[in-house]
């Protein structure tokens, strides 16, 4: 089994973390590839940098020359999962998504922790629009920029446990959910810290993707994520690829 795991900014080192997180968890036999865009942000943290990733992972899922059996969208919030449904024929996970449903199983209400306060708006649409925020007991700020998780670790790792152990006590949350793909791995220090289940929407991306795979299960294609109809795109910024939306 192979899965593109597709971060959604252009920083590298994180694509590598993140990678090596997937790998962590994946089973016996599960290829992991990493995935960065060719163009993009360095760091995702607002609505125009969320869009311009959308179109920069379908841009680099698309060129990706070779089988593989999913695809793993490694940005928390919105960056366009709906898109790449609807161009592949093979299970999508985008890791918001698979980090709370997660979290659902371990207790009643989960928390995310997730970067700057600005992408908090972000996160909680997110979840409305997948139908997960009726158990979300808070989404909570670290203050840390995405690129600050990977310059000073020890600092990371500290205002994630202060704001988990403020949702544990005050939101009343049971689970904590880490809110940034570039929070792969630091999942374990912040379980021992917080003494509750922490999700890592890595991980838990992987696990589901490889689970719809054994069961030969992917998107539907009957009305919401149909193949897009052909039709003439202008300015069509990607290489040529086989898709009927392009023409």
């Amino acid at each position: 089994m192979r899965i593109l795991v597709a971060n959604v900014n252009t920083t590298r080192s994180m694509t590598d973390s993140i990678a090596a997180q997937a790998r962590h968890v994946a089973a016996a036999g599960t290829e992991i590839i990493g995935l960065t865009p060719r163009f993009g942000a360095d760091s995702c943290e607002g609505n125009f940098e969320s869009y311009l990733a959308a179109i920069a992972v379908m841009d680099t899922v698309l060129s990706y020359e070779g089988p593989y059996d999913a695809v793993i969208q490694a940005g928390y919030g919105e960056h366009g999962r709906e898109g790449l449904q609807e161009l592949l024929d093979v299970p999508v996970v985008d890791i918001t998504e698979a980090a709370a449903s997660t979290a659902m199983f371990l207790g009643h209400k989960y928390s995310v922790v997730t970067t700057l306060d600005r992408t908090v708006p972000l996160i909680e649409d997110r979840l409305k629009l997948a139908g997960l925020d009726a158990r979300c007991a808070s989404v909570r700020a670290s203050g840390l920029a995405v690129l600050e998780l990977e310059e000073d670790p020890e600092r990371a790792v500290e205002a994630i446990v202060e704001q988990a152990l403020l949702a544990v006590r005050r939101d009343r949350a049971e689970v904590i959910v880490l809110g940034c793909g570039g929070m792969a791995g630091l999942d374990e220090q912040i379980r021992l810290r917080a003494s509750v289940p922490v999700v890592d929407g890595v991980a838990a991306a992987v696990t589901i993707a490889e689970s719809l795979v054994r069961m030969g299960l992917s998107t539907s294609k009957v009305r919401t994520y149909a193949t897009p109809r052909p039709k003439t795109i202008t300015g069509w910024p990607w290489p040529a690829v086989d898709t009927p939306a392009v023409s």
